[in-house]
């Protein structure tokens, strides 16, 4: 599943007339980094909730077959935030563990790392993966300790977005009501069922218009 349902305040005024997932970076938009790379790695079956602009989304990916995927959409009327969107596209992300990733980030991350078959083991019910603390957060998110998270521990790394997960986690959510993703992995990591890695290569946080200019030139001379 890809998370493409935020507004993009932070990114205003681009995000007015355009929903923050088709910004483009090195010619191309942020969604479609991120359907190619999933593709590599043999993830073809997609689910993409929108909610701001999302119809524009719709009519520029279309059912994925120009990318050698198939998407289906999760509209939401107003953005449920992370959980709540998850857990209101249950029905089509099936009863076994499912990949996340968020919207708004770049990476060259290798998703063939998170395979549901062997990735997480039965009695956790998400892993996670986890950045260096970039400029903007340097005070992260959750400790690594060896492949276990935990809510707290020192040093605290960053959350890059993506995640493996058991539908389970999210079961307990009405659909079609707002839910932060935070606290229920915080819960989950009390009870020492969240996994972990930390990725040493390339992410960012696309979130500001600086920071999706300084990526553009970034792709454009490499």
């Amino acid at each position: 599943m890809i998370l493409a349902a935020g507004r993009g305040e932070r990114m205003r005024p681009l995000t007015d007339r355009t929903p923050k997932p088709l910004l483009e970076v090195g010619g191309k938009p942020l969604i479609v980094w991120h359907i190619e790379n999933l593709a590599r790695a043999g993830i073809s079956e997609l689910v993409i909730n929108h909610a701001h602009l999302g119809q524009q989304i719709e009519a520029f990916l279309g059912n994925g077959s120009r990318y050698g995927v198939s998407i289906h959409y999760s509209p939401e009327a107003e953005a449920l935030e992370t959980a709540g969107g998850i857990a209101n596209a249950l029905a089509l992300l099936g009863s076994e563990p499912f990949l996340v990733v968020n919207g708004d980030i770049f990476c060259d991350f290798d998703y063939t790392l998170l395979n549901k078959k062997t990735a997480l083991p039965e009695q956790q019910v998400a892993r996670l993966v986890l950045v260096d603390n970039p400029s903007h957060h340097p005070a992260g998110d959750f400790f690594l300790d060896a492949s276990i998270i935990r809510a707290q521990g020192d040093p605290l790394l960053t959350f890059s977005g993506i995640g493996l997960y058991r539908p389970q986690l999210f079961s307990a959510i009405p659909r079609g009501t707002k839910a932060k993703l935070a606290p229920l992995l915080r819960e989950a990591m009390d009870c020492g069922t969240v996994g972990g890695m930390r990725y040493h290569g390339r992410w960012v946080d696309v979130g500001t218009p600086q920071r999706l200019a300084e990526l553009d030139r970034e792709i454009r001379v490499n």
